[in-house]
């Protein structure tokens, strides 16, 4: 009897041991691995836009006279309503555009009086039925077309001398108005500064920017990647740079159909319509970033992707029981952010994932 319970004990020690080298060596070798839980959260897939916030519509003021900036009437930020002067453009014509204005007024005032004394002859022998009809309308004609060259010539001088003249009940001066009303963004002429007219053949100097800044948008670049995604109307968050604690939403309105090289890169510019601002002031040139949203999925399973191994389209994590025991477990996953990956099947919210510490790199 006395041996039988011997063996036994000596039995149970044994075993007793095993388990304890066992369990102690299974605990050294997972030494060094963190735990991560699965857990529920919300995850965006978007695509990145670089830009800046634009007016929807920037006005060039040009002048149609040439000339020297005379006055100016507003400064940067002012607002102005239609039709209010912004310059005052002198004309400056050269000595030798001045003398032929001059004589042209002088040669067309010679032809005209001519013309004026031939047709009133013409047209008392009209009277007295001494010539006929069509020598009378040639002197008219002549007499009207002198008086229209005269009247030409008085306009042109006009404007060179003063920049003013009335043509066909159109007065034309030389005070620049604003064409639209809105806020001055720029202003790139001073007083003094020569101004080249807008005409058919020539662009004509810039006189100034004017913008109305209660509409603004985002404009940027997408990368060529991320543009297959996109389509108007999806919704956007924009962060600028200058006010880091305001975040602006708005919505895509426009794609480029075409793309454009710059720094190596194929990009596809984009315009987002800004929403509510609220007390946000915003300036035009305000470099921006925003996040357009492609999908979104809230209250949803996520583990880091860093977690997820995938082999021949097949993913597994690996997890840690109660116990501390690790298993590798088959997942099925679903959209990603590039950090968190959302788990549709296989895990469940609580459950610990293993963190591996990276492997040291070794030279031989």
């Amino acid at each position: 009897m006395v041996k039988k319970v011997f063996l036994i004990t000596f039995i149970v020690v044994i075993v007793g041991g095993v388990l304890f080298f066992a369990i102690d060596g299974s605990a050294k070798k997972e030494e060094g691995l963190k735990t991560v839980p699965v857990e529920r959260g919300d995850i965006i897939d978007k695509a990145l836009a670089v830009g800046r916030i634009v007016p929807e519509k920037e006005i060039a003021v040009k002048s149609k006279i040439s000339g020297i900036v005379k006055r100016r009437y507003v400064d940067v930020g002012e607002t102005v309503a239609v039709g209010d002067p912004l310059f005052d453009i002198a004309p400056d014509p050269t000595p030798l555009e001045f003398a032929e204005s001059k004589r042209q007024v002088e040669l067309a005032q010679v032809t005209f009086d001519n013309a004026k004394r031939e047709f009133d002859r013409t047209q008392s022998l009209k009277d007295k039925q001494l010539i006929s009809n069509q020598e009378f309308d040639k002197a008219r004609a002549a007499y009207e077309e002198a008086e229209l060259r005269l009247k030409l010539a008085e306009e042109r001088l006009s404007l060179i001398q003063s920049g003013r003249t009335t043509v066909a009940d159109l007065q034309v001066d030389n005070t620049i108005k604003a064409p639209i009303s809105g806020t001055v963004l720029s202003i790139l002429v001073e007083e003094g500064d020569p101004v080249v007219p807008l005409t058919s053949y020539q662009a004509g100097t810039e006189l100034m920017t004017i913008a109305r800044m209660d509409n603004l948008v985002f404009k940027g670049d997408v990368d060529e990647i991320d543009v297959g995604k996109l389509h108007e109307d999806m919704g956007a968050e924009i962060e600028v740079g200058a006010l880091p604690n305001s975040k602006v939403t708005g919505r895509l309105t426009k794609i480029s159909p075409k793309a454009s090289q710059k720094e190596g890169s194929t990009l596809f510019e984009v315009e987002i319509a800004l929403g509510e601002v609220s007390d946000t002031f915003l300036r035009a040139g305000y470099s921006a970033n925003a996040d357009i949203i492609i999908t979104k999925k809230e209250g949803i399973l996520t583990v880091p992707e860093r977690l997820v191994k995938t082999e021949d389209s097949v993913s597994t994590v690996e997890v840690q029981d109660t116990l501390g025991v690790v298993t590798k477990r088959e997942v099925k996953t679903g959209l990603s952010d590039g950090i968190k990956i959302e788990i549709t099947d296989g895990l469940e919210e609580g459950e610990l994932l293993v963190e591996r510490p990276p492997r040291e790199i070794t030279g031989d």
